[in-house]
C-alpha cells in the first residue's frame, strides 16, 4: 500500500482527512562525546542510506554523569517521503510488526526502540562499531497541518482535524500492517 492510503477509507470523499507520514526520526543516545559517538554517527549514516546525522546536545548540567550544557551526547537523522517509508517498513519488520498500544501518544505519533542494530534487515555486525540500539519516532500529519507551523498568519488546527491515538493506531494497522501485542 502507498503512504497516501487512508486509514478510515473515506479518502475519496475528503482527501484532507487522509493520514500521512510526515517524518521518521532515528536517534541513538550515547551519553558522552568521543569515539562511541563517532561510531554511532557512522552507524546511523549506514542505516539511513548515507544521510548525514546531526549531534544532539545536553540541555542540562548533571555533575554525577559529568554532563554540562551543550555537550554532544547523541546523534539523530530525520527521514522524509519515500526514504522515511522504506526505513519504517524495515524497522517494523525488525520488530516483527508488533507494537504496544503504549507506543502511541495522544497526538497520534508513535515511537519504538530496536535493541540491537543487527536486528535491522540488511545490517551486519561490525566489530569496530560494537553494539548499539536505536529509537524510531514517527510523526504523522494530515494535509493542511502546515497552518500551525508557518511564520505568516499562524492558525490553530481544529479538533476534528487532529490525529488521535485511535486514528494513528488504525493507520498503523491498515497501512503499515502493524499488529498490537498485549501489554
Amino acid at each position: 500500500m502507498s503512504e497516501n492510503s487512508n486509514s478510515t477509507g473515506n479518502s475519496k470523499s475528503n482527501p484532507m482527512r487522509e493520514i500521512l507520514i510526515d517524518k521518521v526520526t532515528v536517534n541513538i543516545g550515547v551519553g558522552s562525546p568521543g569515539e562511541r559517538l563517532d561510531y554511532a554517527k557512522e552507524l546511523l549514516s549506514k542505516l539511513s542510506g548515507n544521510r548525514t546525522p546531526v549531534e544532539t546536545k545536553s540541555r542540562t548540567r548533571n555533575p554525577v554523569f559529568k554532563l554540562r550544557v551543550g555537550l554532544p551526547i547523541g546523534t539523530k537523522v530525520t527521514l522524509r517521503s519515500t526514504a522515511a517509508r522504506t526505513f519504517l517498513d524495515k524497522a517494523l519488520s525488525a520488530k516483527k510488526k508488533f507494537l504496544l498500544p503504549s507506543n502511541f501518544d495522544s497526538g497520534g505519533n508513535f515511537s519504538f526502540g530496536i535493541a540491537e542494530y543487527i536486528d535491522f534487515p540488511g545490517a551486519k555486525y561490525d566489530p569496530k562499531i560494537g553494539m548499539f540500539g536505536f529509537d524510531v519516532c514517527v510523526t504523522l500529519r494530515r494535509r493542511g497541518s502546515r497552518v500551525k507551523e508557518r511564520r505568516f498568519r499562524t492558525s490553530k488546527i481544529g479538533k476534528s482535524h487532529r490525529i488521535t491515538r485511535d486514528g494513528a493506531q488504525e493507520f498503523a494497522k491498515s497501512v503499515l500492517g502493524v499488529k498490537f501485542a498485549e501489554e
